[in-house]
């Protein structure tokens, strides 16, 4: 088997592996889309619903969609525009802020057990992919048209 193809057939239990870890926070089980629209707004810190459409490369009825979700399960806020009445900042609310916080130590601590249980030659082996992998990463942005915000983005679709 090729590299892309192996690749390709790892990187999805390997993502799925990842995510199980937010179990043991009991944190809940949010749809990707849901998660990386917090992400977006843990870089950007506020945006407006068409910034992060565009930033998240999605239509804007899709964010409106997410954002009445997310709002009424206290994970975004809506803050009026001083400037333009018509328009809402959205951002993390404390609970998101939490919840993102909570995922991240906790998929950290899970990350490194499992790294902890490799051969020194694997970790290596590891360390010395990483540059490969953010390359790989900027790669197949580009090729999808893409633009990189901050150190995270992909597509919500």
């Amino acid at each position: 088997m090729d590299t892309a193809s192996e690749f390709g057939r790892l990187i999805g239990p390997l993502r799925r592996a990842v995510l199980r870890t937010r179990l043991a926070e009991h944190l809940p089980d949010l749809p990707e889309a849901q998660i990386e629209l917090l992400r977006a707004l843990e870089i950007v810190g506020t945006a407006t619903p068409s910034e992060l459409a565009a930033h998240l490369r999605v239509a804007p009825s899709t964010i409106s969609n997410l954002v009445r979700t997310m709002t009424a399960a206290n994970l975004v806020r809506r803050t009026p525009s001083t400037t333009d009445l018509r328009t809402v900042q959205l951002g993390l609310s404390p609970k998101s802020r939490d919840m993102l916080r909570r995922y991240d130590r906790t998929s950290t601590a899970a990350l490194r057990r499992a790294i902890d249980r490799l051969t020194t030659k694997e970790r290596a082996a590891l360390d010395r992919g990483m540059p490969a992998l953010r390359a790989l990463l900027t790669a197949l942005e580009d090729e999808s048209g893409v633009q990189r915000a901050g150190a995270h983005n992909s597509s919500v679709e």
